[in-house]
């Protein structure tokens, strides 16, 4: 059979490659894979696909998915018609029959590889088992519609196979100038090297008439729409003089009744030229939150169920729901709208972001953590990422509920934070470190002053006598610059009983380990880190860059004295957090090597039906050298458990 193979990468790069498949084709980065593409976004054997009549089965084999369709595969396998999106990385896949072989020199601009077919695959490769073939293929079913409130859209369709000198939607081939892909002709495949930008694999939920590649496209209705809402978005500015109004003046509750019978006015003046399929009073909502809150995001940051929101451009917006990451239905009108909503978080603290400070790091008002990168930086439009803070702040019970961790281990790391032992909670992006900093921190006793030190105010201790400290970037004449380092060692002027840093990632390592060893024990912090040895070698790792010519055996030996436990917080494939190792640092062995030994470790032993981790929390057995202290101190009662 011959196939034909559209390759679309998301900069917008596009070929089409003919090739014979009568069995299975491997799909990845690796050399060995019969259709090769080089991105560092797809994994070294990505797909499978095997082809039969006028159906492809797709199997997933790699790390981070593969999605057919709007159904998304983690080692799992599904047949789908010829013609569907088929999702690998950074790159779209679109499979057609291309029946008879076609020649190479045709001058339409498209790379064919019939002159060189790789040899027939009747057979699985030796170790594979025999797959049965591909099941009736019923109707596919009509594909829903990401936006139930715009019913103008069409459900998504699949074209018949191009013919010679055109592209498979029909038209004349033509390659673009930029980006190209380097594409060569392979035995047993193609090799297609295309520019890596985007999520690649991440791209949860995508499919339909309104996605090209994983990325959402606007409709002609959809921009004619936009049109309108930017109009309306401009009377309103002069109907009510919004620019001249003061940022603060806008959370006023009495400019909200205000803003929304403008609104009205406005539309209702406007008339016939609003479409039916229009709902009036919903976009009277979404204008008056893109003029007076965060537009689309107000919606998002009210829904408790949400965790994490990340606006990838104007009409892309994700969110973390349950653990899992998925495509939202919101979107913001264009660009501009995305940069009105950053510099409303951010000029309130202070801060700045424009083209010559392309990103800025900022806080809620709930607390929640805020990233924005803006043009030229962001090239597909500015992007904002908020960590959501939970309303009612989480605590050990809860996590016992949530199984994120042991009632043992709780009790154990309680009673470390009280008997004043320095704790590192390394562990990777999105794994839950500064909420365990948080309740861990809880433990403190209420008598013991506390500081605080982070880039942007996150901790939420009940504490009575607490100092909070947050970093400053440098003003328009690049003065004013306070880093966490600077911080640092002003708190130790502060007389503090704990210091607490809410992430260790650069020279102030050093100064947090010098504070560890000079009498303010009990000191907590993070940083990033996919285990203990792997968090002690990268706290080593910072304090190199602290610009003292220190040798790695003085560092290493302060490191031993300083740190009692390194806790590591790990996110899984579920979605679940939990704290998968609590270990002590013992010290260094004749090698100058650290000696950690686990006390509680998380064990996994399978995979439920539906994906989620199935394991338990274990003590290995080993008593930590600090429980003399937890006796003496009256932390375990009399005939309590020691662990």
């Amino acid at each position: 059979m011959n196939v034909l193979v559209v390759i679309e990468s998301q900069s917008g790069g596009k070929r089409t490659i003919q090739l014979r498949a009568n069995g299975l084709l491997s799909i990845g980065r690796d050399p060995e894979c019969g259709l090769r593409i080089k991105s560092d976004l797809i994994s070294r054997q990505h797909a499978v696909v095997e082809f039969s009549g006028q159906a492809v089965r797709v199997e997933d084999r790699s790390t981070n998915g593969t999605l057919a369709g709007d159904q998304l595969l983690r080692k799992t396998s599904v047949w789908v018609p010829f013609g569907t999106p088929i999702v690998v990385g950074d790159h779209t896949l679109t499979f057609q029959s291309a029946g008879p072989p076609v020649r190479d020199d045709l001058a339409d601009g498209t790379v064919r590889a019939g002159s060189q077919m790789p040899p027939p695959m009747n057979r699985p490769a030796a170790g594979q088992p025999h797959l049965p073939g591909p099941p009736p293929m019923p109707p596919p079913p009509p594909a829903r519609p990401p936006f139930p409130s715009q019913p103008h859209q069409s459900a998504p369709h699949h074209p018949p196979p191009p013919q010679p000198g055109q592209d498979p939607r029909g038209r004349p081939s033509h390659p673009p100038p930029a980006p190209t892909f380097d594409t060569t002709h392979r035995p047993g495949g193609a090799t297609v090297g295309g520019a890596t930008t985007g999520l690649g694999g991440a791209t949860t939920g995508l499919g339909g008439a309104t996605t090209v590649g994983g990325r959402r496209k606007r409709t002609p209705e959809q921009e004619a729409v936009n049109e309108l809402r930017r109009e309306i978005h401009r009377q309103l500015l002069e109907h009510l003089d919004l620019a001249a109004i003061k940022a603060n003046q806008l959370d006023d509750p009495s400019m909200r009744p205000k803003v929304i019978s403008a609104l009205r006015r406005i539309i209702e003046l406007m008339g016939a030229r609003i479409p039916q399929t229009v709902e009036r009073d919903r976009l009277v909502g979404e204008l008056a939150d893109e003029a007076l809150g965060l537009g689309p995001l107000e919606h998002l940051l009210s829904d408790p169920s949400v965790s994490e929101i990340m606006v990838v451009d104007p009409d892309t917006i994700y969110i973390e729901r349950n653990g899992k990451i998925v495509l939202s239905e919101q979107r913001f009108t264009d660009d501009e709208r995305v940069r009105a909503v950053i510099e409303r978080i951010v000029t309130p603290l202070g801060r700045r972001i424009d083209e010559s400070s392309p990103l800025v790091d900022a806080r809620l008002k709930d607390g929640s953590r805020v990233n924005a990168v803006i043009k030229p930086i962001a090239l597909r439009g500015s992007a904002i990422t908020i960590r959501k803070f939970a309303k009612v702040p989480l605590t050990l019970d809860k996590l016992y509920g949530y199984k994120a961790i042991s009632p043992q281990m709780g009790r154990f790391l309680t009673r470390a934070v009280v008997s004043k032992k320095n704790i590192i909670i390394s562990g990777g992006t999105g794994s839950g470190k500064t909420t365990l900093l948080n309740i861990l921190s809880a433990a403190i006793p209420d008598d013991e002053r506390i500081v605080t030190i982070e880039d942007a105010a996150e901790l939420q201790l009940a504490q009575p006598h607490v100092v909070s400290l947050e970093t400053r970037p440098a003003n328009m004449e690049g003065k004013g610059e306070y880093s966490i380092r600077d911080l640092l060692k002003n708190a130790m002027r502060m007389r503090p009983d704990r210091v607490v840093v809410g992430e260790c990632r650069g020279g102030e390592a050093l100064d947090m380990l010098q504070a560890m060893n000079t009498g303010h024990d009990g000191s907590l912090t993070t940083t990033h880190a996919n285990s203990p040895a792997e968090a002690l070698k990268r706290i080593e790792t910072l304090c190199l860059m602290a610009g003292i010519d220190l040798p790695s055996r003085a560092v290493r030996e302060q490191i031993a004295a300083s740190i009692h436990l390194v806790v590591q917080q790990s996110r899984f494939s579920d979605g679940t957090r939990k704290v998968s190792a609590v270990s002590e640092v013992v010290g260094l062995d004749e090698e100058l090597n650290f000696e950690i030994i686990p006390i509680y470790a998380f064990v996994r032993t399978g995979t439920g039906p539906k994906g989620e981790v199935l394991g338990d929390f274990k003590a290995t057995g080993y008593l930590p050298s600090f429980l003399n202290e937890f006796i003496v101190k009256g932390l375990i009662p009399a005939g309590g458990p020691y662990l």
